[in-house]
């Protein structure tokens, strides 16, 4: 694969096959990958490396393998298409709080509080005394629990012996912390050499008002939830976040567990001050309700996530077309409105307007040729008239349409 230049800040300088710089093939499973992972970053970490410089380059390259390799959807698209398919803004580098120096630890601090995800390593001093086998282990009996106070960068381990019928039924290990404390559940294999090599882990999640996380080897598959997925979706894109709630469901690892004693670790992750907690070991058996539930709604969140893959493509499609009338609705609203005030506009110009007659007989106004008269201005238009007429009768009396008779005497007009 050609090498070359890198956007992300994680990313190293120069691109190598990933299955190269790990040391697997292409067919090698998630275990042999997760695996030759850990040795290589426990080997070049900077920590033990602090006088060779290259080191901390090929640590960058080992962490930023693994973290195509160990996503099936980039694994898959890396196999596909090369690193041209791949996202790389997405991928975040895995940071060793021992490594980052009191300013960078409270900064790292700052923003975990804030919810920013930060994701944090294991310590290598932790894997060396685990691949050494010098670490103490306490027995866990199932169905029996322990508390303890882990210091930051510290583990505390644990041995959990199962039966062949409890295999067969299933253990959980579950951890939580009532401080809300962060930690990470850890669990180990047996090497060769009689050490312990770091197979899985878990980082603890806040539900309700506690931290915790577990880990369950029931025979089917069970899902974990990547709450950094999730956090990284709603920076992208807020209004879509909701569509996004379900990408962060990933597959453990494994789930099942073999008969014979297993080894288990809570990690304290916390900043700067240790991680309180409750560890507990429990078969199956006891919870077979519990189970079957388990494994109905994991298949019902599965479901949904495919749901809600289809009906965002189906939102966004109608989210565009209101959007659109929106805009039609606001385009079309301003329209009537003027049309309507031109109307009332017009209307208003239809009116009367009152004006008088002089005494020069001519309007003040130039307006209608209906005039209004008061008794004064009828007077005055008729000049000294006597308000006798040319018939002698009082022009008061006149509109009554009598006659009217002085001092008794009818005046004859043939006389």
């Amino acid at each position: 694969m050609a090498s070359g230049k890198m956007e992300g800040p994680s990313a190293p300088a120069l691109r190598r096959d990933p299955y190269e710089v790990l040391c697997v093939t292409r067919d090698s499973s998630d275990q042999e990958i997760k695996s030759a992972y850990r040795k290589l970053a426990l080997k070049y970490h900077p920590d033990k490396n602090a006088s060779n410089p290259e080191a901390s380059e090929l640590f960058k390259e080992v962490a930023y393998s693994y973290s195509i390799l160990s996503d099936p959807d980039k694994r898959r698209q890396y196999d596909t298409a090369g690193f041209e398919a791949l996202e790389t803004e997405g991928m975040d580098m895995e940071i060793d709080l021992s490594n980052l120096g009191t300013v960078n630890t409270v900064f790292a601090a700052l923003f975990s509080k804030l919810g920013v995800p930060i994701k944090t390593t294991v310590s290598p001093t932790v894997l060396e005394e685990a691949m050494n086998g010098t670490v103490t282990v306490r027995p866990l009996p199932l169905g029996s629990s322990a508390n303890g106070k882990v210091d930051k960068q510290s583990a505390h381990f644990f041995g959990v012996t199962i039966s062949e019928q409890q295999a067969q039924s299933g253990v959980v290990i579950r951890v939580t912390s009532a401080a809300q404390s962060k930690f990470k559940l850890l669990y180990f294999e047996q090497e060769s050499n009689g050490g312990y090599g770091l197979a899985l882990q878990e980082d603890s999640q806040k539900t309700g008002k506690v931290t915790s996380v577990g880990m369950y080897f029931l025979h089917f598959q069970v899902y974990r939830m990547d709450s950094a997925v999730n956090a990284l979706a709603m920076a992208k894109d807020p209004e879509a976040a909701f569509f996004k709630r379900l990408e962060g469901l990933q597959p453990c690892e494994m789930s099942t567990l073999k008969p014979g004693t297993h080894i288990f670790a809570v990690y304290g992750d916390n900043f700067f001050k240790p991680a309180s907690y409750t560890i507990e070991a429990m078969c199956a058996k006891s919870y077979t309700e519990t189970t079957e539930r388990l494994k109905e709604i994991e298949a019902k969140i599965l479901t949904k996530r495919t749901d809600l893959r289809q009906f965002e493509s189906e939102y966004r499609k109608a989210l565009a077309r209101f959007q659109e009338v929106t805009n039609q609705y606001n385009q079309e609203k301003a329209v009537v409105d003027e049309l309507l005030r031109e109307r009332d506009n017009i209307h208003s110009a239809f009116t009367t307007v009152r004006t008088l007659v002089n005494s020069a007989g001519s309007t003040s106004g130039g307006g209608p040729s209906n005039r209004y008269y008061s008794g004064d201005e009828s007077q005055q238009q008729q000049g000294s008239r006597s308000p006798i007429d040319d018939n002698g009768i009082d022009g008061r009396d006149r509109s009554n349409g009598k006659k009217r008779w002085f001092g008794g005497i009818n005046l004859n007009r043939s006389r």
